[in-house]
């Protein structure tokens, strides 16, 4: 059976198209972005204007052709923060469904931590019954989840996201130096009391970032000529280079190796939020997944497949009809 999974969020609408099989893990036959680029557009108290409105339509719309052209036999469609959390959402929903015919649905943020953890210990395969911790730094939020199987133990989320953290706590471009140190307080009080609330976390717990902010911050911080096998953020190369990410503005970010034209204004406020973590959880090297949420779906799509009504019951809302 061939599925569409599609993720729409600031940046773009993300389509992976898979291949599930019974009993086999799903296979990716094609993946295509369509941008969005909300992230500059959306007003100060999160309601998405008409002008992003109509790019977001559009690229939804354009999304639903590209399942089709790939043979995607069914699709399910979601919105992540920028959309689930804006004032106007349902006027946002109703506007995408009238002229994309796509309805999309969205999950709670425990709800995305949850199926990031599953995807993400499908990809690390970090060995039965070995906890995992999972970090997601998303736009709007920052997730973490940890368990010891298959499925999350427990997840948590706050509004600590790498958009809304610039919005609310950088607005200089660059940003002042106090602005950066505020900041910095602030996450080192708020994240090691969000780490808390996961429980304590078992010695030999393996940690794996999963996202795009992750990945974009191990590109640019990486040792000259360094070769890994998967990229890596560490946290003193990091560390070493936020001040000359703070002295940046957001063009000049993005003229660095790594670094998208997409995420560039948001990069410095994710990095402090990394910093933050890794301190809090005593990471030193933190692998990056490039498995997370659409693939955790995926998987719970195939296990419904195998038999197991109770993984798709979570997904109903975004599965569009036929």
């Amino acid at each position: 059976m061939r599925v569409a999974v599609v993720d729409v969020g600031s940046t773009s609408a993300h389509v992976d198209v898979v291949e599930l099989r019974r009993s086999k893990p799903p296979r990716q036959s094609a993946t295509v972005k369509h941008k969005v680029s909300l992230s500059r557009e959306v007003g100060p108290d999160g309601r998405i204007r008409k002008k992003s409105m109509a790019r977001l339509v559009r690229a939804v719309g354009r999304a639903a052709e590209t399942a089709a052209q790939h043979g995607a036999e069914e699709m399910v469609a979601f919105a992540t923060s920028v959309v689930r959390d804006a004032p106007n959402r349902e006027a946002v929903l109703a506007r995408v469904a009238a002229a994309s015919g796509v309805r999309l649905g969205v999950l709670s943020p425990r709800q995305e931590a949850g199926l990031t953890y599953e995807g993400a210990r499908a990809w690390r395969r970090p060995g039965r019954e070995v906890p995992l911790l999972v970090a997601d730094i998303g736009g709007g939020t920052l997730e973490l989840s940890f368990g010891t199987g298959p499925r999350a133990r427990s997840a948590v989320s706050a509004p600590l996201g790498a958009r809304r953290l610039t919005l609310a706590a950088l607005p200089g471009d660059p940003p002042g130096a106090g602005e950066v140190a505020r900041l910095r307080r602030r996450l080192a009080r708020e994240v090691p009391a969000l780490l808390d609330r996961l429980g304590p976390l078992p010695a030999g717990t393996a940690r794996v970032g999963a996202s795009r902010v992750f990945a974009q911050l191990a590109a640019t911080t990486v040792e000259a000529g360094a070769v890994a096998d998967e990229p890596v953020l560490v946290r003193e190369r990091l560390r070493a280079a936020l001040p000359e990410l703070a002295a940046m503005t957001w063009r000049e970010r993005a003229e660095r190796p790594g670094v998208s034209r997409s995420r560039a204004p948001h990069i410095l406020a994710g990095a402090l939020l990394a910093e933050a973590l890794m301190e809090a959880a005593g990471i030193e090297e933190l692998p990056v997944c490039p498995w997370g949420l659409r693939e955790g779906i995926a998987l719970r799509l195939r296990a419904g497949l195998d038999g197991d009504p109770w993984s798709v019951a979570g997904l109903d809302r975004l599965r569009q009809p036929a």
